[in-house]
């Protein structure tokens, strides 16, 4: 689903990505792991147009997307998330989702004057949608919370509500394990895998958390020094003595 051929960047002085080779298979959810400074969330900008490479192409359903704008790759059905998540504070959780439907009519100046019964319908039918995403993510007793008043853990499971409203085929997952508490990482790693399972949607997804990534993924790309390592599976790449000497050095 997602192809990557011989990206390149470099920062000033510091090469991040170097010439960088990578698939993603539908249906899958990958991983993406390395030691810090390795270039995995460089990658991730790369994919997503929010940086211009060097070199080298970027290719989501054989459809070159590599001088698209973030925007435009959102519109491709590619979605990303990030480290530290980006909900809008001051609306409430309910808002957050209803908020990410493209091509909503009320967005229209002419339907917001002369159209509202128009608006009014789509808006309860994205509301209905939303309440059954909060109630996927077992969250509906949030709804009229406000999003900066989640605790870390939630507002990741938020990150997902607002994926699935979405409706992307690909999603690119940055660290789901951040802030979250281990209480609530299992649910989020269920959550995840029921998504992809009963949505077909397609993870790649990085990780600084082994625990997290060895339960979550397969199969699991290693990236070192900005170059792709390996590929494989949790137990070959935990057995790799290249990755282990990449973590902890030879």
């Amino acid at each position: 689903m997602l192809r990557v051929e011989n990206l390149d960047k470099s920062f000033g002085g510091i090469h991040a990505v170097k010439n960088c080779s990578i698939d993603v298979d539908e249906g899958k959810i990958t991983g993406l792991i390395g030691p810090n400074g390795a270039g995995k969330t460089t990658l991730f900008n790369l994919i997503t147009g929010f940086h211009e490479p060097d070199s080298g192409r970027v290719y989501f359903k054989d459809e070159d997307i590599t001088d698209l704008s973030p925007h435009e790759i959102f519109e491709k059905n590619l979605f990303r998330t990030f480290q530290i998540t980006r909900e809008i504070q001051e609306m409430t959780v309910l808002e957050n989702l209803m908020l990410i439907p493209r091509n909503q009519t009320g967005e229209n100046l002419w339907n917001a004057w002369f159209n509202r019964n128009l608006i009014r319908r789509q808006e309860n039918d994205h509301e209905q949608t939303a309440l059954e995403v909060l109630d996927f993510l077992e969250m509906e007793d949030r709804k009229y919370d406000l999003a900066k008043n989640l605790p870390g853990g939630e507002k990741k499971l938020l990150d997902l509500g607002r994926m699935m409203m979405a409706e992307p085929e690909m999603v690119l997952l940055d660290e789901p394990g951040s802030g979250v508490p281990p209480s609530l990482q299992t649910k989020v790693n269920n959550h995840v895998r029921a998504i992809s399972e009963e949505q077909g949607i397609t993870f790649l997804v990085v990780e600084h958390d082994m625990n997290i990534i060895m339960d979550l993924c397969d199969p699991i790309i290693v990236l070192v020094d900005g170059e792709k390592l390996t590929v494989g599976s949790p137990e070959e790449v935990r057995n790799n003595e290249k990755v282990i000497e990449a973590y902890l050095g030879s």
